[in-house]
């Protein structure tokens, strides 16, 4: 049956535009402003060119209204802190003497200033740099960067409609600025904030906005009544504005629920929901809330943070039923396309037909044309389109690679005994540590250290064939013995190999499990100018042979400390990857771990002590509504514990967690059962420290004393003083010192000071504690 065409021609559009360029030329551009190669002018005119390309990537795919202000030099809730004046007193000066090296400051720190906290944006692998604010913070408007970048789409010719971070949700992704009670509650300024948003709206306005879009995903969330009014109140003052563009306001990741009928009353002219599976609920609590009427409908109905191709048919009949539920009805992506790589058609190595499965954000981009387009004039009017795409989503679901009778029936065969130790904690614990012989405060790093030109040119060389493996293979045992001796010169008690081998901790292990798809050029970006390549989990898991046991065993014939195995954990593989929605994520999860669950136990029996398996994501995927909580903690949890069970009491499970807030799963890391967490703590001051004490947890854990995110050195002096924080919430016998995270972004020379610098913070507690117990 042809499908009527919409009452009003619906308009193509997105929420946002990965920012880094085809060749991540924002990513060259700004590090080398860092390192003094590029001027600030040059690099201004870089982000302009990619501002110009991305704009006309989007008109020629069909995208009809393009978001303008999304792009970022680092992220775009440091901007909005910047066009609201939240500049912490530390910064104000660097900001102050030059506003784009103070904007660095903010993100990075230096020597001399401390930057902003960071953690991760909702459930994704975004990192965001979190606001500091206090009872007497002063909001100032500075909409510079939003007008300029509106008047650079104008002047191109594009409809542009300016994105900005709503305040509600800015507000509430705030922290206590440092100094402040750890009570305060930043909502509490939301109405000295409103006047300065009303201030840039009205500026947008005289610069020619139509409309503007405010995001406001933390309404996705579980909102407090309290909450909820606040929303009510901000939509009310800036609705009833006077001289204003009209107001788009944004939500995604999932379903709006409570705060859909706040919004719906609200004096705004449009909203924006999510219809992929995350946020499906949407469309019945719509249809039973009476619709928008009067209100344009922006629906996301193309899966913003997946690369998979879109059921056109079955988006194409959410559309139909939103057709009478508001005023007019766009077509949209779910989110901003940040979190997906730009170009499919770039990755010249995939499978042609596996090909055909992925749309990438330039591919998303001509799926909601077409889809506008369908919903516009008719099925007609897209006939050849549907059925390619018919075509497409037939062939993945008969493909082999989704289906392996192997590992399925291996799956189906775990019993709850896979999943348990065979000695209790407060038993193995003994055992390990009569075993491994580590002093008090046992001194450790997370696993990677600086990945050096060299090494990148290394790996690079070998692909192309300028070196040969034999070749390759000397250079990483070269590396090897060089991060070894350094650790063992240094003072550090259980060693790692530095991991040079490895290009990525998720990428790594996938390049070498099946089910498992690399891209080339698949760079998403995780925080700043650190982009990802997330692999493809396109069918079942396996693991053909070990892959990590020859460079850990190799590392440890060359010392007699103990050597960390490294591994990264199930629900980080999962998290990390763009993962396939053709079948729960449990059961994928179950696949992986059994995988991993090989390679663990493949490195017990050749002779490591102390294995690290890594689940930062852990917290990440963490489903935004706390009733999905209990059923993705129950596979997440089991899937870790799958993965480390089969090894001896004598063998130390480590895990690793980083920027995330740990306090609502603290009983979910305690049911990991690993022996010793290291966690992120030193931009946050040890706040995990204190919720691990509060919840009584019984293992040993090492909040990290070194930001690893930041170029500047931290001090014995400082390291110490959040080792003596520490020690207020965990005891000396089960507390280890490491740094927040893995070294693999930093430079070997601020590297080698500030792990100096740990040990000696270490050696300075025991003597203290030492001092006190004679």
């Amino acid at each position: 049956m042809t499908a009527k065409p919409a009452a009003a021609a619906a308009r193509a559009t997105v929420h946002g535009y990965p920012r880094q360029g085809q060749n991540r030329e924002l990513k060259k551009a700004v590090e080398g402003y860092w390192k003094g190669r590029v001027t600030a002018d040059a690099l201004r005119e870089t982000a302009a060119g990619l501002r110009r390309s991305n704009w006309q990537q989007l008109a020629e795919a069909g995208i009809q209204e393009v978001p303008s202000g999304d792009f970022s030099y680092y992220d775009h809730v440091l901007d909005t802190s910047v066009m609201v004046g939240a500049v912490p007193e530390r910064h104000r000066a660097a900001v102050g003497a030059d506003a784009l090296d103070g904007y660095f400051a903010m993100a990075r720190g230096n020597q001399d200033i401390a930057p902003l906290e960071m953690t991760k944006w909702f459930d994704t692998n975004y990192h965001y740099l979190v606001p500091e604010l206090g009872p007497d913070t002063v909001f100032t408007a500075d909409s510079g960067k939003q007008v300029t970048e509106l008047k650079e789409a104008v002047a191109l010719g594009h409809t542009a409609r300016p994105v900005l971070v709503g305040p509600v949700t800015y507000l509430l992704l705030a922290k206590p600025a440092p100094g402040v009670a750890a009570d305060f509650e930043p909502l509490t300024l939301l109405d000295r904030l409103l006047p300065v948003y009303a201030e840039v709206l009205a500026d947008l306005r005289a610069a020619g906005a139509q409309w503007v879009q405010l995001d406001e995903p933390a309404l996705v969330q579980d909102r407090t009544p309290a909450e909820l009014n606040a929303a009510a109140r901000a939509y009310r003052d800036l609705g009833g504005a006077a001289d204003r563009p009209k107001l788009l306001v944004a939500s995604y990741f999932g379903r709006l629920g409570e705060a859909l009928a706040v919004l719906a009353k609200a004096p705004v002219e449009g909203l924006a929901l999510d219809f992929t599976e995350s946020g499906a609920a949407n469309l019945e609590d719509l249809a039973a809330a009476g619709g928008l009427p009067g209100k344009r409908l922006v629906a996301g109905v193309v899966n913003g943070r997946n690369i998979w191709l879109n059921d056109y048919e079955n988006s194409l009949a959410k559309l139909g039923t939103l057709l009478g539920l508001a005023d007019r009805v766009d077509v949209s992506s779910s989110c901003s396309l940040l979190h997906v790589p730009l170009d499919a058609d770039a990755e010249r190595d995939i499978d042609p037909q596996i090909a055909r499965w992925l749309a990438f954000a330039r591919q998303k981009t001509q799926e909601i044309a077409v889809l506008a387009r369908g919903l516009a004039r008719g099925t007609d009017a897209i006939a050849a389109e549907l059925a390619s795409n018919r075509a497409d989503l037939a062939s993945r679901a008969g493909s082999e690679l989704t289906s392996d009778p192997a590992v399925r029936a291996r799956t189906a065969a775990i019993t709850d005994a896979d999943g348990r130790r065979s000695q209790p904690y407060p038993e193995r614990t003994l055992t390990q540590r009569a075993h491994l012989g580590l002093p008090l405060l046992p001194t450790t790093t997370i696993g990677s250290f600086p990945q050096t030109d060299e090494l990148r040119t290394a790996r690079a060389d070998v692909r192309t064939g300028r070196i040969d493996t034999a070749g390759y293979e000397e250079r990483i045992k070269n590396e090897i013995r060089d991060v070894l001796s350094f650790q063992e010169k240094a003072g550090i008690d259980v060693l790692v190999h530095g991991e040079p081998e490895r290009n990525d901790m998720v990428q790594y292990f996938a390049e070498q499990l099946t089910g498992y798809l690399a891209t080339q050029h698949g760079w998403v970006q995780s925080y700043g100018t650190r982009y990802v390549r997330p692999p493809v989990l396109a069918g079942d898991i396996s693991r053909p042979e070990p892959m990590t046991v020859r460079w850990t065993t190799y590392a440890q014939s060359l010392t007699d400390r103990p050597v960390k195995g490294m591994l990264t954990g199930p629900v980080t593989m999962l998290a990390w990857s763009f993962v396939r929605d053709d079948q729960p994520l449990g059961d994928t999860a179950r696949q992986v771990a059994l995988a991993l669950r090989d390679e663990v136990n493949d490195l017990e029996a050749a002779g490591t002590s102390v294995i690290q398996v890594d689940e930062p994501a852990l917290r990440e995927t963490l489903p935004l509504r706390a009733a999905d909580h209990a059923a993705y903690l129950d596979w997440a949890t089991e899937s870790f514990r799958l993965t480390t069970s089969g090894v001896g009491p004598a063998t130390q499970i480590h895990t690793h967690m980083c920027y995330a807030e740990f306090g609502d799963i603290v009983q979910a890391i305690d049911d990991l059962d690993a022996d010793v967490i290291s966690l992120e703590a030193a931009r946050s001051h040890m706040q995990v420290a204190g919720e691990l004490a509060a919840h009584g947890y019984p293992r040993e854990a090492g909040p990290g004393v070194y930001d690893i995110h930041s170029p500047r050195v931290p001090s014995a002096e400082e390291a110490a003083a959040l080792l003596r924080k520490g020690l207020e919430a965990i005891p000396a016998e089960r507390l280890w010192v490491n740094p927040d995270c893995g070294l693999k972004t930093r430079g070997w020379p601020e590297t080698r000071a500030s792990l100096e610098n740990l040990v000696a913070a270490a050696r300075e507690i025991r003597a203290e504690l030492a001092t006190e117990g004679s």
